[in-house]
């Protein structure tokens, strides 16, 4: 069985081809920085890479310019669309039509309504949801929900302190989001390390951006609440921010709720604070020469890594390891070590010239000897969670 896998991020594409006859990876692909003058575009089928930085002004685009690839009549490794036996999308909120689930009107009609929750997200998904069922309606689509994974969060650590039928009626509450990287992260740790048992906080780090408390690869509590926008602060949108913040700058900008929610899901967050990019390779060589909101707006993301992983490790009362995952998890060595630093209090000690000298893309322990926490760096694979639980929804069809 081949199964397309596409995992839209608020400002990149990223696919990948799986046989999963033998869990082979066929192709794979990514689009970065979509809506921007020059995206960064790549795909690797066997040893051929493509690369070009044309513009790809939003996901549809960026969907179809995936088919184009895959189908290249010179090194593409389809012959035809349909080849492909389903797609599944790692598909972010749908209320309380969550877990594995054909994509259908019903879906669609849910996630469209729902797209004040997830703006970055659910428009985006939606709109290439359409586009495929539309110009290839003999492959099946699959939405793999975000929200599926944190269904086994205790209610305690899901509820708002809010009316209790807002809960129980509306579903006002702690939703959870990344599912898919922290169902992967879960297993691999746990893989490594030999056990089914672990205390881990997974630390999801890219364009959004969440930690996760798991036991024994089980989810605990996640950052991320009703919406994405929560949480941590991510590349443009805010996270955690007082809604009662929201009347006072109505009454001294004179503009309307939906415009002040505009902004804060897409012109807060690290680029909000650093007034110049959302982006943190930007931010820290901006930094790096000297610009102090720049560096401003990494302490305020790390110190905020810093407080959460303080809460989870009362949630899961210790951890057996952190793991960095994510872009900026994987690749930055800045704010795994700014994230660390003083908590050796707590048993976690990170081994600078190890964190310094990890290679990109690597899979390492970076604690020292003597940290009763391992500190690890672990590349996540979103993809292959999502085409297994695509798979095993048609094959039981």
């Amino acid at each position: 069985m081949k199964v397309l896998v596409a995992n839209l991020g608020s400002t990149s594409f990223k696919y990948r081809l799986f046989d999963l006859t033998t869990e082979t990876q066929l192709a794979r692909g990514g689009i970065d920085r979509i809506g921007q003058p020059a995206s960064q575009c790549f795909v690797e089928i066997g040893t051929h890479r493509e690369e070009d930085s044309r513009q790809v002004l939003d996901h549809a685009a960026a969907v179809k310019l995936c088919l184009e690839h895959l189908t290249n009549p010179t090194w593409g490794c389809l012959k035809d669309v349909a080849e492909v036996d389903g797609i599944g999308f790692k598909a972010v909120f749908a209320g309380k039509l969550s877990g594995i689930r054909r994509v259908d009107e019903t879906l669609l009609t849910a996630m469209e309504e729902l797209s004040d929750i997830a703006p970055a997200h659910n428009p985006p998904y939606a709109k290439a949801m359409r586009q495929l069922m539309q110009a290839f309606p003999g492959i099946p689509l699959v939405a793999a929900l975000e929200t599926a994974f944190h269904e086994t969060i205790p209610a305690e650590n899901r509820a708002y302190a809010i009316p209790y039928q807002w809960n129980e009626e509306l579903g006002i509450k702690r939703w959870g989001f990344h599912g898919a990287s922290h169902r992967f992260i879960g297993g691999r740790i746990g893989a490594l390390l030999g056990r089914d048992d672990l205390k881990v906080i997974s630390c999801h780090l890219g364009g959004s951006n969440s930690l996760c408390a798991l036991k024994g690869g089980v989810s605990q509590a996640n950052t991320l609440g009703m919406s994405p926008q929560t949480g941590l602060p991510h590349n443009n949108r805010v996270g955690d921010f007082d809604p009662f913040a929201l009347p006072v700058l109505m009454r001294a900008t004179g503009k309307s709720l939906a415009q002040l929610l505009k902004e804060l899901a897409n012109e807060s967050g690290l680029l909000g604070l650093s007034g110049l990019s959302g982006d943190v390779r930007d931010l820290e060589q901006a930094a790096a020469s000297g610009n102090k909101r720049a560096d401003h707006a990494l302490k305020v993301f790390t110190q905020s890594i810093k407080q959460y992983i303080g809460a989870y490790l009362t949630v899961l009362e210790g951890a057996d390891a952190i793991v960095f995952t994510g872009g900026i998890g994987e690749n930055s060595q800045r704010v795994r070590r700014d994230v660390c630093a003083g908590l050796k209090w707590a048993g976690i000690e990170l081994d600078e010239n190890l964190n310094n000298n990890l290679p990109r893309g690597a899979e390492a322990c970076i604690s020292t000897p003597t940290s009763r926490t391992a500190i690890w760096v672990v590349p996540t694979n979103e993809e292959i969670v999502v085409a297994r639980q695509t798979a095993e929804l048609l094959k039981d069809e």
